[in-house]
């Protein structure tokens, strides 16, 4: 029964990320468009549409599926408004997260979780109503808030429920891949509901969603059976999780992998159509082909970790050789089809960083502090936020100043650049578990009604 729980648990963890991925991804086709008709033009064609934005009429026309995200400014206001809302997340979610951290380890996991569903949902359905610029930065902003909850919480579930090597690895690979699969299949499905079925039918299939999501979690984990979490230890605070040597270095490799990514979203849709006349569907293609890499990088590294669990740091650090790599090669790319693998590269890479590194994270905290979860899951989310929140405001100045090579070339030596670095988590795997209280609870038996559950769990 506990072993079916923690599934169902995993499931809702899983499409709460997916929910949250596909909110932050699904208006990529649509803002544009929008905010170009609550000013009145009817669409978002003309001298101040992004690239990909080719719509004739306010219902209709041939709307790419995924225009440029965060166009560079040419000196028009409506540019930098569509920077600030897809930054506005990142930012609200990189502010929140020290406090959801804190939060989760002294009430616990399902509540946040349940927490931050509500939030998204909320954010979802002010998107679908949405008549002017204003409520759609608060949407945004409410999205970040509940994504510091929601994803910081259901990520540090699924370490404290599958407390064991391999399974960790497997329940947090199936979390990235869902991710991933959210990101990637978002642009094509808001592109499509929003052509032919309005404006807000994409969102308000996403609060649907989210609202049967938020109902299981009630189902499985009501608030009333949580007082047991009164007799859980106090997770280590956060600021000391962050001068944790190896919990540093983790969190400086989950930013430094993601930057590539953050920051050739808003950019490479332009250069695209600068450098080799890409079309409407080759821009809005561009990304999607990167799932399958993403989600076989997962598989791999899993089986890796589960045959080899001392090479965690290798994987990690050959995933961040193959995104520099990755990266160095997109400015040489001179059509479709050849950009696509460089892209698939960094995909790849960045799968092989995360499945390594978010387990070693629990490992971390099981060996060196205290077994509880949300802090250091908090510490990781607000690596992933710092990559996201400066991508849509630094990466179109940066390449209107320096160049989009020169942009690729510095993304790819810092990945390359720390790789080595990983090598200082070489003996991770050799840490005692001796300061564990998991550990400690199995040599000195239950003494309360926590440590009891713990017990019972662990026999399970």
């Amino acid at each position: 029964e506990a072993r079916r729980q923690r599934r169902l648990l995993l499931l809702v963890v899983c499409v709460a990320l997916l929910l949250d991925n596909m909110l932050y991804m699904v208006i990529v086709p649509i803002i544009p468009d929008y905010i170009a008709a609550m000013r009145g033009g009817g669409s978002a064609a003309g001298p101040s549409a992004p690239a990909g934005g080719n719509e004739s009429g306010s219902g209709g026309g041939n709307r790419s599926l995924l225009p440029a995200r965060y166009p560079p400014a040419a000196g028009g206001n409506e540019d930098v408004q569509i920077g600030v809302l897809f930054a506005s997340k990142a930012i609200l979610q990189l502010l929140v997260n020290p406090l959801s951290g804190t939060l989760i380890d002294r009430v616990g996991y399902e509540v946040p979780l349940l927490a931050g569903l509500a939030v998204m949902f909320l954010s979802t359905s002010t998107f679908a109503f949405a008549e002017n610029y204003a409520t759609l930065f608060a949407a945004r902003s409410l999205q970040g808030l509940g994504s510091a909850f929601a994803d910081t919480a259901g990520i540090a579930l699924i370490a404290d429920r599958y407390a064991e090597e391999p399974a960790r690895s497997r329940a947090l690979g199936t979390a990235l891949a869902c991710i991933s699969f959210g990101s990637l299949a978002a642009p094509p499905f808001g592109g499509v509901l929003y052509e032919f079925a309005g404006k807000r039918v994409p969102f308000l299939v996403l609060a649907c969603v989210c609202l049967l999501d938020g109902l299981l979690l009630l189902a499985l984990a009501p608030p009333c059976a949580t007082g047991a979490r009164a007799n859980m230890p106090v997770g280590t605070p956060i600021h000391r999780l962050m001068i944790d040597p190896y919990i540093a270095v983790v969190a400086g490799a989950l930013a430094t992998c993601n930057i590539p990514l953050a920051f050739l979203e808003p950019t490479i849709a332009n250069w695209m159509k600068d450098s080799m006349g890409a079309s409407e569907w080759e821009v809005g293609l561009t990304w999607l082909p990167a799932f399958f890499p993403h989600v076989l990088g997962v598989y791999v590294t899993v089986q890796l970790a589960a045959t080899y669990p001392h090479l965690q740091w290798f994987y990690g650090a050959l995933g961040m050789a193959i995104i520099g790599a990755s990266s160095c090669l997109v400015p040489a790319c001179r059509n479709f089809g050849q950009v696509i693998i460089p892209l698939c590269g960094i995909c790849f890479g960045i799968a092989l960083v995360d499945t390594a590194l978010l387990p070693t994270l629990a490992f971390l905290v099981d060996v060196r502090h205290v077994s509880v979860y949300g802090s250091v899951y908090a510490i990781a989310d607000i690596s992933y936020s710092v990559a996201y929140a400066l991508g849509p405001i630094v990466a179109g100045q940066i390449v209107h100043t320096m160049g989009f090579a020169q942009l690729n070339l510095g993304m790819g030596l810092a990945n390359v650049l720390y790789a080595p670095v990983l090598l200082f988590l070489k003996n991770v795997c050799q840490m005692k578990p001796s300061h564990s209280e998991r550990n400690i609870l199995l040599e000195e038996g239950p003494k309360g009604l926590y440590d009891t559950i713990k017990m019972e769990e662990c026999k399970g």
